[in-house]
């Protein structure tokens, strides 16, 4: 096993495993909230998953356009999405802390909705890893 070398294509599936994991958490956040008959708090998580997507998507459009943006530079519109997202996040967060509009928790629950998506993405991938361990030994 080589330690610190990262296979391209399996490096390219995980990143495109990543939105469909964080989709799926938030999906089924807002369902349990449902069930459980959390109306509002399922539409805080919406908003905070949705808030939280929305920056992870920006933020991997700038990474890849600074990758292969070469002599050309970086389109100003990334540029844009990179500098709006913590204002945009925070600003969201604000005013559904300061209006009360909907329950503040669950906005603040779904902004973690990248992180869960991430846990799952580096579980999957350590399964995987343990089984070719295990399979090659």
């Amino acid at each position: 096993m080589q330690i610190g070398i990262v296979n391209p294509t399996a490096l390219d599936r995980a990143e495109t495993r990543l939105p469909r994991w964080m989709g799926a958490i938030a999906g089924l956040g807002i369902l349990v909230f449902l069930l459980l008959g959390r109306g509002r708090m399922a539409g805080a998580f919406a908003l905070g998953a949705g808030i939280s997507i929305l920056g992870y998507r920006w933020l991997a459009q700038a990474v890849k356009a600074a990758l292969d943006a070469g002599e050309q530079g970086v389109p100003r519109r990334v540029v844009l999405n990179l500098a709006l997202r913590y204002p945009v996040a925070f600003g969201a967060v604000l005013v559904f802390y300061e209006t009360h509009w909907l329950p503040f928790m669950g906005v603040l629950a779904g902004l973690f909705v990248p992180f869960a998506g991430a846990l799952v993405e580096s579980l999957v991938l350590l399964g995987k890893m343990i089984r070719t361990e295990h399979n090659g030994a």
